[in-house]
């Protein structure tokens, strides 16, 4: 397999897309950090899993939005494997720890919205490019309707692809969607925790043809183009935004459904 024996870090990595991602890698050879912010037994689940899969690796705690934990946790991975292949940046908070209306947000939120999110991703980047080597892959995980926070972790994916290009190192960016895991479990995600009204109805909204392809994502769909993004093959492709979401974000919203072909 062209990722045996390759190293990744995951930040995020306990549950959700993240989790999905590790599991993923894990499958094809690559050894695993699972870096957590809370959830200890969740990381050690997920580390269980990637042994199960015939890989290895360690849990790392950190928090993303203090630079100085990100730093530890590269310190970790030079530790451990001495080289980085894979750096996956997903790691967000809750959305209520954000995730309010422009005149309602305060800059305690804010901060929490950009630190955990764009300035998590320029320090990550800043301290996994020493121990990575011609051939390595960055990936921020975003979601591209997702405010101001998401649109600097953005510009920083396109800055960094130029700066980086030289090395060979690929730097890239995976808009996922709307994205739900199995209920009331680690692999549930950030939207398991919105009211369950809330979850219906988006639900609805892709089943009825707002995603071509009538479905939520799920980890494992996002899971599955980290892989390939990883890939030698992905190797002239960098500074891009990659949707992963079953076509949702080429609808037209100012025309129905049937003019579309989608009802």
């Amino acid at each position: 397999m062209a990722h045996k024996g390759k190293h990744a870090l995951i930040t995020g990595g306990s549950r959700g897309i993240g989790r999905g991602i590790a599991l993923k890698l894990a499958e094809n050879g690559v050894k695993v950090a699972v870096a957590y912010y809370k959830n200890e037994s969740a990381a050690n689940d997920t580390l269980a899993k990637v042994k199960e899969r015939g890989s290895s690796g360690f849990i790392v705690q950190g928090d993303v939005n203090k630079p100085d934990e990100i730093r530890k946790m590269f310190d970790r991975v030079k530790k451990e494997f001495g080289t980085l292949d894979y750096f996956v940046s997903n790691a967000r908070p809750e959305i209520s720890a954000f995730y309010k209306p422009p005149m309602e947000i305060s800059v305690a939120e804010w901060e929490t919205a950009t630190g955990s999110q764009a300035t998590a991703f320029l320090v990550g980047v800043q301290s996994a490019v020493p121990i990575m080597g011609k051939g390595g892959r960055i990936i921020a995980i975003t979601y591209s309707p997702g405010g101001s926070a998401k649109a600097a972790l953005e510009s920083l994916v396109r800055y960094f692809a130029v700066a980086l290009a030289r090395r060979g190192i690929t730097v890239n960016a995976i808009s996922p969607g709307v994205v739900f895991g199995a209920p009331n479990t680690v692999d549930g995600g950030v939207l398991v925790s919105l009211p369950q009204e809330v979850q219906d109805a988006v639900k609805a909204w892709c089943e009825s043809g707002w995603s071509p392809m009538r479905r939520p994502g799920t980890p494992q769909d996002i899971a599955n183009a980290t892989l390939i993004m990883c890939s030698e093959e992905s190797s002239w492709i960098t500074g891009q935004i990659i949707h992963a979401d079953g076509g949702a974000s080429i609808m037209d919203t100012l025309f129905p459904l049937p003019i579309q072909g989608a009802a």
